[in-house]
């Protein structure tokens, strides 16, 4: 497997996908994502325990994300059919919103570096990419502990600010909080980031 897809292009994919939102079957590629930010969120298999729990708390925050202009696509190696009665049937992902993919052959997953080839399932990989299709930031966690949607959401946010100022974001940081203009004090920082911030600013 692939150890990072950091500051790597997007794989390009076609893959069949359930449309939660309209409840209809679809297609969905890598060239839906062109110029948007994205997030391609793999998980294990569908009518398991953590995943639904997972995919859940990102459908809750779908309209926040949506307002952020990021596209979700949800992504595992069950079948289209398997989707559909998944998103019908499991109580905790009433009213979902998400795509989901459908990579049955695998491939996709492996094109990711999330696939564990002996068991033919993928890892709980996240990835966000910027609307070049340049992953800027991964998660990749083995199957007994979800991921934290709120952390994620503070990402994309973080992701969006710097890549529209210049500035980079401290540890931590949300909207609103301070910034490190490298893009206009690099000199005078470099060496005395403490001038600039501290430590409680940074873990309030």
């Amino acid at each position: 497997m692939s150890s990072t897809m950091v500051r790597r292009e997007m794989p390009q994919f076609t893959m069949d996908a359930y449309d939660a939102k309209t409840g209809h079957f679809t297609t969905v590629s890598s060239d839906d994502y062109k110029g948007k930010w994205s997030v391609v969120c793999f998980y294990p298999a569908d009518f398991t325990f953590v995943c639904p729990t997972e995919i859940a708390a990102m459908n809750a925050k779908y309209d926040e994300f949506q307002k952020l202009g990021v596209e979700i696509l949800a992504v595992s190696v069950d079948s289209k059919f398997s989707h559909k009665r998944f998103a019908e049937t499991e109580p905790i992902l009433k009213g979902l919103k998400l795509m989901m993919g459908a990579d049955s052959n695998q491939q996709v997953s492996r094109a990711f570096g999330v696939l564990v080839e002996e068991e033919g399932v993928a890892l709980r990989g996240r990835f966000l990419f910027n609307p070049d299709q340049i992953c800027v930031a991964q998660e990749v966690q083995a199957d007994s502990v979800g991921r934290n949607v709120n952390e994620f959401l503070r990402q994309v946010e973080a992701w969006q600010y710097a890549t529209k100022t210049g500035e980079v974001c401290p540890a931590g940081w949300r909207p609103g909080k301070k910034t490190l203009p490298v893009n206009t004090d690099a000199e005078k920082m470099a060496g005395h980031v403490g001038d600039y911030i501290t430590l409680e600013e940074i873990l309030s």
